[in-house]
Parts: structure tokens; C-alpha cells; sequence
């Protein structure tokens, strides 16, 4: 039996996800950037100008599915490989075939391994000649980040395709075809109710495998011909949480976790967070709500807050969950317990108010960029004083249009970082008044 087999032994039916698998392209969901209609994998493959590739992403994302298109549309010999299950000796009879088979028949060997970060040093080294000289067209399915788990020789002569989580309305799709398909569940007659799918859909985290077996067992547990929420909880072991993500409750808990961060309240943040990642909520939409409210709610009192912030997004992306939850918990605590100002927040609003009231006022002249003879003539960047060449880069010129005076946009508030700001601000207005003064004196 191969990684492809849709039998198991006896007469036990495969699985439901197994027996689901999509055969084409067009059966496959989600993906598009990489199999929509001007997809550069999709025309790859349907083209047959497929090169080593590695596909990276999340379990239950369609890696070993493609796999299977491929070896479906393919004209070349294609080879089903375990890294966990073969080594280096199965690796020689399989090159060795590939020989015959581009030596005699003039086709092509797509070599496909699975979980390929499973495969040490040693293994992978294998591979390069033969992925080298064209024998073996590579084509390796992995969770872990290749740049780490593959060799940098190999990955070189590889392209990396990313795959991402499945979207909720994706995974409703397959859910619904499981319900309807003669090699799916028709011949039960079941229907799920709205409560039931979304349930399964939200948790299963984009992972098409996990929403398909959590069916599946619903499927054998129903009561009654509907699955419902209940059904659909007990198959997941896990308890329903009221949060609709399109209704009240949803805004309801975002708008708590907001303000427990912003009422510096690390428990409140904390609980909030947990609630929202038991219900199914995106967590790169909880970590793009964390960098707003890093500059919103904490700005220059603590200017790491943002870069914590920033850092969290993108190790959710890269990690993803579970164990994404460790990072934003990291920095959902940093930012709950960082010093608050909303002083920049408020300085853009009040300035793009003034802009709209006020409209395109003239830049200052001495400020104007004069790079022809003319420019200068008129006058553009005359009196322009050079910071640098003046005693603590503090100069006295004004750099808001004439009409605004001396208005104030960002007024730095006695907390955090902020404070030095502030202190900052004021020596900087001190200096001007000495520099005046002295030229006052003077003339």
C-alpha cells in the first residue's frame, strides 16, 4: 500500500478525508494565490513544467493532496515516498528507476516525499545529485519552515510554495461535500445545522483533515438525522463558546480585551485573549488589533510596545496555533502592563483635521526643495537652517505653514518614555529662546 491507497485492509471503509481527497485541481478548495485561475502552480502543473518544489504549510492544508493532483495529471513516473518510513537504500532503488525510466522511455521521475524535514543530513545529501542533474524532479511536503529543516544546497534548486490555513467558508465547503457525496456520507441522509458546521469549521483552525474527521464522528454519534452544535462539540471535545465572529458578541469581547489592555489589567487582557482563542477567533486578527493598539494606546510612553507587537504578528504567522497562543500571550501581558499615552494617536487626528479644515497651505519657502537656478532665485530654501550645524541641532525656524503659527499636534503626556519626550520638547524650546535672545542681543 502506498501514501496514495484509498483501501485499507479488510473491508473497513478509509477514512472520510481519505476518501474525499480530490483528484483534480478544480476539486481542490482554498489556496487560490497558488491554484486560482492565473495561479503559477495551478499552470505548473496543468503545463506538466513542474520543477523540485517543496510545499510548506500547516498539517491538513492540501500538501500531500497536490501530491496526488499531480501524480493524477502528470505524464511523468511518479514516485510516493515516506521520509519517515525509508531511508537512504530506498532512495538508490528509486534512482536507480528513475534512470531506466528517463533512459528507455524519456519520462520524467517526480519523486514525492512526505514530512521531507524528517530526512537528516545524510538523507537529504542523497537526493542532490540526482535533483542535480534532472533523474528526480523533487517534490517534498513539510510543516516546518524549510529555510531550517532542508538543506540549503537542495533548497536552492527547489521552489518553496506556501500554503495557508484554510478559511472557515473553505472548510464549510468540504464539510458540505462530505454531507452530499456518494463517497462521502449521502447514504445516511444527514443534514447540520448553521450552529454545528461553523463550529466545526472555526475550530478545526484551517486544518481540512481535522474538520473532516470531527464530522465524521458526529456523523456516527447524531441522535437524530440534523448534527447539531452539541453533536459537533462532542466529536471535538470541546465546548461551545457563546461568539458569533459576524454578530454582537464577537465586537463584545474584542471591545473587553481592548479595554482590559487599556486599563492596564494583565488578568482581564489574559482572559480575554483565552476566550477569543477557544472560540475559533483568527488569531492574526487578535495580533493586527495588539499592533494597533500599540501605538493607539501606548505610542511613545514605551516604544518597544509597537515592536513586541509586530513581533507577535508575525511569529503567530509563522508558528501558528497552538502554539501561537504563547506569543500573544507575551505580549498581550507587555502591553497591558506597559506605560499608556495616546498622544500620537491623538496628534495624526487632530492634524489630518486641520488639513481637511484648512486645505493645501502653502509650504514655507525657506523649506522647499530648490533644485534648479530659477527655484533659488525665488527664493526656495533660502534661510533654511541646517540642524546639524548648529549647537545641539536645535534650531529656531518654523516648519508649519505660516497660517498654523505656533500650533502644538503632539503633546507628550508625563508617563513612560513619554516623560523624556516631554523634558526633551521643553529644553528644545528653552534653547530657541536662548538662541533669540542672543541674536536679539546682537543686532
Amino acid at each position: 500500500m502506498d501514501l496514495f491507497s484509498s483501501e485499507t485492509s479488510g473491508k473497513a471503509p478509509a477514512p472520510l478525508a481519505e476518501r474525499l481527497r480530490p483528484q483534480r485541481i478544480d476539486e481542490m478548495v482554498g489556496q487560490q494565490h497558488l491554484l486560482g485561475e492565473k495561479g503559477i502552480l495551478r499552470r505548473l502543473i496543468e503545463q506538466d513544467q513542474l520543477t523540485s518544489a517543496i510545499f510548506w504549510g500547516p498539517p491538513g492544508t492540501g500538501k500531500t493532496t497536490l501530491a496526488r493532483v499531480i501524480a493524477q495529471t502528470t505524464r511523468s513516473y511518479f514516485v510516493a515516498f515516506s521520509a519517515v518510513l525509508q531511508g537512504v537504500k530506498d532512495i538508490r532503488e528509486v534512482v536507480a528507476k528513475a534512470q531506466q525510466e528517463r533512459n528507455y522511455y524519456g519520462r520524467r521521475t517526480l519523486l514525492f516525499i512526505d514530512e521531507i524535514h524528517r530526512f537528516n543530513k545524510a538523507q537529504q545529501d542523497a537526493l542532490l545529485p540526482w535533483v542535480e542533474n534532472g533523474d528526480i524532479i523533487l517534490i517534498g511536503a513539510t510543516t516546518e519552515n524549510p529555510s531550517f529543516e532542508v538543506n540549503s544546497a537542495l533548497l536552492s534548486r527547489s521552489k518553496v510554495f506556501v500554503l495557508e490555513p484554510l478559511a472557515a467558508e473553505d472548510i464549510k465547503k468540504l464539510l458540505n461535500r462530505a454531507l452530499s457525496s456518494q463517497e462521502g456520507l449521502s447514504e445516511q441522509h444527514l443534514t447540520i445545522d448553521d450552529g454545528a458546521i461553523t463550529f466545526i469549521a472555526e475550530q478545526s483552525h484551517g486544518d481540512a483533515r481535522s474538520a473532516l474527521n470531527s464530522l465524521e464522528v458526529a456523523a456516527a454519534t447524531a441522535t437524530g438525522k440534523t448534527i447539531l452544535q452539541s453533536d459537533a462539540a462532542a466529536a471535538m471535545q470541546k465546548a461551545p463558546i457563546l461568539y458569533d465572529k459576524g454578530a454582537e458578541e464577537h465586537y463584545n469581547v474584542i471591545s473587553a480585551f481592548i479595554k482590559s489592555m487599556r486599563g492596564s489589567d494583565p488578568d482581564g487582557s489574559i482572559y480575554w485573549l483565552a476566550r477569543m482563542i477557544e472560540a475559533g477567533e483568527d488569531p492574526l486578527f487578535i495580533a493586527r488589533r495588539m499592533v494597533i493598539f500599540a501605538s493607539e494606546d501606548v505610542g511613545n510612553a514605551d516604544p518597544r510596545a509597537l515592536q513586541i507587537a509586530v513581533s507577535a504578528q508575525q511569529a503567530v504567522h509563522f508558528i501558528g496555533l497552538p502554539e501561537g497562543r504563547i506569543p500573544l500571550a507575551q505580549a498581550v501581558t507587555y502591553l497591558a502592563t506597559a506605560p499608556k499615552s495616546n498622544a500620537a494617536y491623538v496628534a495624526i487626528g487632530e492634524a489630518q483635521k486641520e488639513v481637511r479644515q484648512s486645505g493645501a497651505l502653502p509650504v514655507p519657502h525657506h523649506l522647499r526643495n530648490a533644485p534648479t537656478g530659477l527655484m533659488k532665485e525665488l527664493g526656495y530654501g533660502k534661510d533654511y537652517q541646517y540642524a546639524h550645524n548648529h549647537e545641539n541641532s536645535v534650531v529656531t525656524q518654523k516648519h508649519l505653514p505660516e497660517a498654523l503659527g505656533d500650533t502644538s499636534y503632539y503633546r507628550p503626556k508625563e508617563s513612560g518614555y513619554e516623560k523624556t519626550i516631554r523634558e526633551r520638547l521643553d529644553w528644545w524650546a528653552s534653547q530657541r529662546v536662548k538662541q533669540d535672545e542672543e541674536k536679539e542681543t546682537g543686532d
